[in-house]
């Protein structure tokens, strides 16, 4: 019967065999095969306290309290992909609701290219063709296209990093639900909403219903006390995390962070934080939204969609909790090959490199720059620095952008560095053989990117030093892993945040 209302949404599945479906599923929501035995399990409690996780996940599924495990259809706000993931979603999401299909909201779908641009690559640039023909067919209003590969600043609507332009462009909201095909999504967790990464089969079923079938995450509670020395970073804080709890300590699990230390760090860092959640297993990462955040959203707003904000509950529970001081937290560094090889960057300074990478979601921010032209302002570096801005608005800002009157571009110059790539994600995973900065000799690299595992970012026998942004330009400025704090001169009183340093 293909008359169904919204909340029976099963044709879909049914059309096609319901056993290829939910194995697919699986490798995405491990509790899909249960779900195909037996009814949803139901949370009988009403009024039992709630994480944020946990409020912004009842209020998309429609009820009044979730729990751990439970397992939920959630309607979703927000559907994400981009160049890699975009065309096998595209050609499942035709094949599975046929030649014909309809998206379930041409307005709740953002395309974004980003990660193979730059490229001579064929396949990579035929990718960006698919995107483009799927929002012509589909009349999506978000796609950011680019067709001058030669020269990204003839494509206006081009942006770059998925993740960062989703952020820019308005597309993160507190309380809401996105979902991408991209394990970084969960970088939106800073502000205020569940987002988290889904597989391309997982995704075409989100386009042609606007629901996923997801099981409710346990949380993890992170406070963040203190005063955040002027030396420290958010990425600091993030590697000191996944190195104390480990790439599988988060596993399936929601990172919530809070403490008072929150309010001194700004909407760029706090991404930077939720950002390498899944680099701990996480299912998402989530900050709660502050004023900083609704300041943020509201001059940015896609469609001046209205939005709700959620707290926890006060005595809500939490499978683990954990409470930093980050007034006794020094710089750190990932070592190869892992995420969670955490090492002081003090204790690292013997260690020749060959090269400094500076860009990605997570570390090619405006203010990820500007932290890296703090310590290169007046130095030279002695190995190649690359510098990839995450999106066109940030290489924008990096020409106009000015640290004690001088453009961050001027100071990258005077410093040695290598000019700004065109924005996307470059060498942070690899890539084809022509891509910008990648490693294709086995080189020590010192990155402000997210992973480092062998062959992340090229060659595979390559390694590769997970940094903040101010330990990556001190390493630059000696070519060993270095304390920024043997470079420059960081305030012993207080901490000066990026977005009190630069002048506009």
């Amino acid at each position: 019967n293909k008359q169904f209302d919204s909340q029976a949404i099963f044709y879909p599945i049914l059309k096609t065999t319901m056993f290829r479906y939910y194995l697919a599923l699986a490798c995405f929501v491990p509790s899909v095969i249960g779900f195909a035995m037996k009814p949803l399990k139901m949370s009988s409690a009403t009024s039992e306290p709630m994480t944020l996780t946990e409020k912004i996940l009842a209020k998309a599924c429609g009820r009044s309290h979730v729990q751990p495990n439970d397992n939920i259809w959630v309607n979703t706000d927000v559907l994400m992909t981009h160049d890699v993931c975009g065309p096998g979603t595209i050609g499942n999401f035709y094949k599975e609701f046929g030649a014909d299909a309809k998206v379930w909201n041409p307005d709740g779908i953002v395309l974004i290219p980003d990660h193979y641009i730059f490229t001579s690559d064929p396949r990579a640039n035929r990718n960006v063709d698919i995107l483009r023909d799927f929002s012509h067919q589909q009349n999506i209003k978000y796609f950011y296209d680019i067709i001058d590969r030669a020269n990204f600043k003839a494509n206006p609507d081009y942006k770059g990093v998925c993740h960062i332009a989703l952020a820019q462009e308005g597309h993160c909201r507190p309380g809401e639900v996105l979902f991408g095909t991209d394990s970084h999504t969960c970088n939106a967790g800073a502000f205020g909403q569940f987002a988290t990464g889904i597989g391309n089969t997982d995704a075409s079923f989100v386009m042609g219903t606007g629901k996923l079938l997801i099981k409710t995450p346990a949380s993890m509670k992170f406070n963040l006390e203190g005063d955040i020395p002027d030396y420290l970073l958010a990425k600091d804080i993030i590697l000191q995390i996944i190195g104390d709890i480990g790439v599988a300590g988060a596993t399936y699990r929601s990172m919530e962070y809070g403490g008072s230390a929150l309010g001194q760090l700004s909407m760029e860092e706090r991404q930077t934080l939720c950002n390498m959640a899944i680099e701990a297993g996480g299912k998402n990462g989530i900050i709660p939204a502050d004023e900083i955040t609704k300041n943020y959203v509201d001059q940015r707003n896609a469609g001046n969609k209205p939005y709700e904000v959620f707290s926890a509950d006060p005595g809500a529970s939490y499978y683990s909790k954990n409470t930093y001081d980050l007034g006794r937290l020094e710089p750190v560094v990932a070592m190869p090959h892992s995420p969670d090889n955490k090492a002081l960057a003090k204790d690292c300074r013997k260690t020749k490199i060959d090269r400094v990478y500076i860009g990605s979601c997570t570390g090619g921010k405006t203010e990820d720059f500007a932290a890296a032209a703090r310590v290169l302002e007046g130095q030279k570096v002695r190995v190649p620095t690359f510098l990839v801005p995450a999106t066109q608005r940030v290489y924008n800002d990096l020409q106009t952008i000015k640290l004690k009157g001088k453009t961050l571009a001027q100071i990258f110059r005077e410093a040695g560095c290598i000019e700004p790539a065109s924005p996307s994600c470059a060498a942070c995973l690899g890539g084809p053989s022509d891509t910008f900065a990648r490693m294709n000799e086995p080189f020590l690299c010192v990155s402000t990117t997210n992973r480092n595992f062998p062959g992340r970012m090229g060659h595979k026998d390559a390694g590769i030093f997970l940094a903040s942004p101010y330990t990556a330009a001190a390493s630059a400025v000696t070519g060993y892993v270095t304390d920024p704090r043997e470079v420059y001169g960081f305030d012993k009183d207080k901490r000066h945040s990026i977005e009190s340093l630069i002048e506009a």
